[in-house]
């Protein structure tokens, strides 16, 4: 199974755009892991034409939150680009399964902490104000950063079939069923 891990960063916010449809905002960058290479890289706008050939041939994307947000916002590049419709390419949404599994919605940086003892470098509120001043290095690590945060909770999720989150003083468990998380090709 060919698996792309993917994390995008926005130009701006709703509040700059008067909507809560992702598909508004800009993207500013996109940094990718694909399992078959063992490679990470990152893509601006321009470099759009190089990332759609190694999006067109995963057979499952991994985000965290990305069936609401990620790929929605992404497709509307990929269809003016008329390429096709990514939603068409299997998803699995790390943040959907923990919503399923335990009723609500948890911060990627709560799994992380409570999972790998380790905190985000940034947050998406940070990533727009470091494109608006041109720090676009620092918009990459970050991106790049989640990505890697992403596989490592995928993969542990995969492995152990839970994962931990910290609130407040308390660290509690996700029981996670992944059986289907990677169906036989």
């Amino acid at each position: 199974m060919k698996k792309i891990v993917f994390d995008i960063e926005t130009r701006n916010i709703f509040q700059d755009v008067g909507s809560s449809d992702p598909a508004d905002l800009d993207i500013s960058i996109i940094c990718t892991y694909d399992y078959e290479t063992n490679t990470y890289d990152s893509f601006l706008r321009d470099d759009f034409a190089r990332l759609w050939p190694l999006l067109e041939k995963a057979d499952m994307f991994i985000t965290y939150n990305g069936d609401h947000f990620d790929i929605p916002l992404l497709n509307k590049y990929y269809k003016k680009a008329g390429r096709g419709d990514l939603t068409k390419i299997r998803s699995l949404d790390i943040l959907r399964e923990i919503k399923n599994a335990y009723g609500r919605r948890m911060k990627l940086d709560q799994i992380a902490e409570g999972t790998f003892n380790i905190h985000k470098s940034g947050n998406g509120l940070e990533a727009v104000a470091w494109w608006r001043s041109g720090e676009v290095e620092k918009i990459r690590k970050y991106c790049l950063d989640d990505v890697r945060i992403t596989k490592d909770v995928y993969e542990y999720a995969l492995k152990n079939k839970k994962l931990i989150f910290v609130e407040g003083p308390f660290t509690k468990e996700i029981k996670l069923e992944t059986k289907h998380w990677e169906p036989l090709m």
